[in-house]
């Protein structure tokens, strides 16, 4: 569990829970799931103190369900939004002692970029001085985040680390928080996106090859199921922001001029991450039809060479079949058949033969039935 106090001056590690809430800024506790299982108690009366009440069990239940879908609720008294996030494929970090160890994620098959459509869900609980957020046990998007908090030079004794970063603005409220750690969990799915763009184009390019022989039917198949799950999870993300950014509409308007700058900016905020999660959904989409395309076009490909076999076979049939009439006209067991009885009766019949041959080669080759279609 890693807790910070953010405020004006800067922001401030602290070593163990608070014992009261701090005069300025608000606190952050930001904590992994198993710790949060084992902790729940401890940090349920530690929310007692700093708020004045604790989580809804069924919240409780949502922030420790590790298959919950994205979605957004709340009380009277605090906000939960559960935002999944995609998990990290190298390796998961050090549990804290007396947790209960976190459940692998499902190995998947295929190339490593549909592996990384994995995802975890991210709980988050806003009260209006504390933020209480509850990450797998692997969270990198936490820690990223930490970082850029935290600053580069030790703080006094006692007081923990320090950070004041040259520069960056701060959130100014655990809402404020929130949704900066949201946007970096959708900036992860931006980036997987160009990952995933890469890889269909060398799909296509495989696919829309004329001589290619072998398709890995069964990467493909798990990309448009990997491509349909990012699809839902995005629906998901979006339907939760949305209702949190209605949820926005309904607070009340602050006095001071500094309290309703900050609420604009939430909303300001909040309408930014649903663009990105929009622009997700809409690549997402894109791809989805992408790879539809290419399956019909090698299909399509597939039945043209079909049809090009089938129609040099016919024209070949067709040369050959006056032929084979002749032939068979001369190999009847009659007594008397013109030219049979005849010394160059023979050449006659192979001369008409090769002739009507290079005839029918010449008009269908002009008709281009025997030329290969490119």
């Amino acid at each position: 569990m890693r807790i910070f106090h953010i405020h004006s001056g800067g922001v401030q590690e602290l070593a163990g829970l608070p014992a009261q809430m701090p005069a300025q800024g608000f606190v952050w506790m930001a904590c992994a799931r198993p710790a949060f299982q084992a902790r729940l108690a401890e940090i349920q009366a530690s929310l007692q103190t700093l708020a004045g009440l604790q989580l809804v069990d069924l919240h409780v239940s949502d922030l420790l369900n590790t298959q919950l879908p994205s979605h957004y609720d709340y009380t009277s008294q605090y906000d939960l939004l559960v935002f999944r996030r995609l998990a990290t494929q190298n390796g998961a970090a050090p549990q804290e002692p007396g947790a209960t160890p976190a459940p692998s994620p499902l190995k998947r098959s295929g190339p490593p970029v549909l592996r990384r459509i994995d995802t975890s869900p991210v709980g988050f609980a806003v009260f209006d001085q504390l933020l209480l957020t509850v990450h797998p046990t692997d969270c990198a998007v936490r820690d990223a985040y930490a970082a850029r908090l935290l600053a580069d030079a030790p703080a006094p004794a006692g007081e923990g680390r320090s950070s004041a970063v040259p520069g960056a603005r701060r959130p100014a409220s655990p809402a404020d928080l929130m949704l900066r750690v949201a946007n970096l969990m959708v900036d992860g799915y931006l980036d997987l996106r160009r990952e995933l763009t890469r890889q269909l184009d060398h799909w296509q390019t495989e696919l829309l090859k004329p001589r290619s022989r072998y398709v890995n039917w069964n990467s493909l198949l798990e990309a448009r199921l990997s491509l349909h799950q990012l699809d839902d999870i995005c629906e998901d993300q979006r339907t939760a922001v949305q209702n949190w950014t209605d949820a926005l509409e309904t607070w009340a308007v602050p006095d001071s001029s500094a309290g309703q700058r900050d609420l604009d900016l939430l909303k300001v905020r909040s309408r930014d991450l649903l663009e990105h999660i929009e622009r997700v959904v809409h690549h997402v989409r894109r791809l989805e039809q992408s790879s539809e395309t290419a399956v019909q076009m090698h299909f399509s490909v597939q039945s043209n060479r079909t049809n090009d076999i089938m129609r040099t076979l016919t024209a070949l049939t067709a040369v050959f079949l006056p032929l084979n009439l002749i032939a068979g006209i001369f190999g009847m067991n009659f007594e008397f058949i013109p030219l049979v009885h005849k010394a160059d009766g023979f050449w006659w019949a192979m001369g008409s033969m090769v002739f009507i041959a290079l005839s029918l080669v010449l008009l269908f080759w002009r008709k281009r039935y025997l030329a290969r279609t490119r």
